[in-house]
């Protein structure tokens, strides 16, 4: 019985099964800051579930117990589609599993209480930014400095999307879109026109939404007219599990500009 009412609630999303057949009128689910108790109190919390997420695939792994506790070890598989919990649509797939501790009563499902790696969760949904995102971001910079740009390249998303600063020389092919139109676009021009182009001072900060802010300033060299430059600069990339999917500078165009007039 345990089982079928959490195949028909999540995988066809049939809300109806949280009825008083099957749970306790006081159903418990033990939870944080305050557990939520009640039937319909209990439906409108799975039903941000059944609403937010598409592409649905509960399993039960495992379901074991004695007299009438039930533990039960179970992985969910979804696409964020919809509402969930006030948090729009991301288009996030999360795969999660976790533990669930069940006390039943009269046959029916009385309390339970959620066992899972909630930072895990948050990460994949983007509300919480991976740890990983700093030490990526912070090996590309490493090496650029080295000129391995074949790693550089393996670190980004087949179809990232590229953006120059409004106005600064190679902004005439944004996005570009693909880490060859990149190459191309941004990197060979930067070897072809400048005798060097170095980033220093490089600070990373970690932000929400799977995103890193860097800091820091071009050092660079002109080669027609040997003129230098040495101004400030930002980058704001975007990651997703684990490879970046956006980049947008942000720079001093005018100070670039003038020194290509010389």
């Amino acid at each position: 019985m345990y089982s079928n009412v959490w195949d028909e609630v999540i995988n066809n999303g049939n809300l109806d099964e949280i009825n008083g057949t099957n749970f306790d009128k006081d159903i418990t689910l033990v939870y944080s800051p305050e557990s939520i108790v009640g039937i319909e109190n209990f439906k409108a919390y799975y039903r941000n579930f059944t609403t937010g997420f598409s592409d649905v695939k509960f399993t039960i792994v495992d379901l074991f117990g004695q007299d009438d506790k039930l533990v039960k070890h179970w992985k969910f598989v979804g696409k964020h589609t919809g509402d969930f919990f006030g948090m729009s649509a991301t288009g996030n797939i999360v795969n999660v599993e976790g533990t669930t501790l069940v006390k039943m009563k009269d046959g029916k499902i009385a309390q339970e209480q959620d066992f899972m790696d909630n930072m895990v969760f948050m990460q994949q949904l983007g509300i919480v930014s991976s740890p990983e995102n700093v030490s990526i971001i912070e090996k590309l910079y490493n090496d650029f400095k080295t000129g391995d740009i074949p790693a550089v390249g393996a670190v980004m998303d087949t179809k990232i999307v590229w953006n120059e600063a409004e106005n600064f020389p190679f902004a005439d092919g944004n996005p570009y879109i693909g880490f060859d139109a990149i190459r191309k676009g941004v990197f060979a021009r930067i070897g072809s026109d400048w005798e060097y182009w170095n980033l220093t001072d490089i600070n990373l900060n970690e932000m929400a939404n799977n995103k890193v802010l860097a800091t820091g300033r071009y050092q660079a060299k002109y080669k027609k007219n040997g003129a230098v430059i040495n101004l400030q600069m930002a980058h704001l990339w975007t990651l997703k599990d684990g490879k970046i999917i956006s980049f947008q500078q942000y720079a001093d165009t005018k100070g670039i500009v003038d020194v290509m007039k010389k």
